[in-house]
């Protein structure tokens, strides 16, 4: 589960418990400059994630880390894919963060009200 915020001009992704163990990382800080947009989409997860580099990958149980997908690098942390978000973003390290947090309809909001 991932935790979303913002601070200082930044979209902050926080990493909890053991999955930073999983996805190699504890947290994501990207200025909203480079953020296009969020949605809520627990289709994703049946979707092709590409090749794993680093991070770990059991069908059904966990997604996390980064994924070379299409010549793009997709970061996830999803357990529960009912509660994937997508955020998009432009000239990162990443092309979009697949995460799961406890209220996607929340973050999508906090994303999108953020970038205007």
């Amino acid at each position: 589960m991932a935790i979303v915020t913002v601070d200082n001009g930044n979209l902050v992704v926080e990493i909890e418990g053991l999955d930073k163990l999983w996805a190699l990382k504890s947290r994501l800080a990207i200025p909203l400059a480079n953020v296009r947009g969020a949605t809520a989409d627990p289709g994703i997860a049946r979707e092709p994630k590409g090749i794993r580099a680093p991070g770990a990958h059991i069908p059904n149980v966990i997604t996390a880390g980064t994924f070379h997908l299409d010549g793009e690098k997709v970061f996830w942390d999803v357990h529960d894919p009912r509660k994937a978000v997508v955020i998009e973003l432009a000239d990162e390290r990443y092309a979009r963060l697949v995460i799961e947090v406890e209220d996607p309809r929340a973050v999508v909001a906090l994303v999108e009200s953020s970038v205007r």
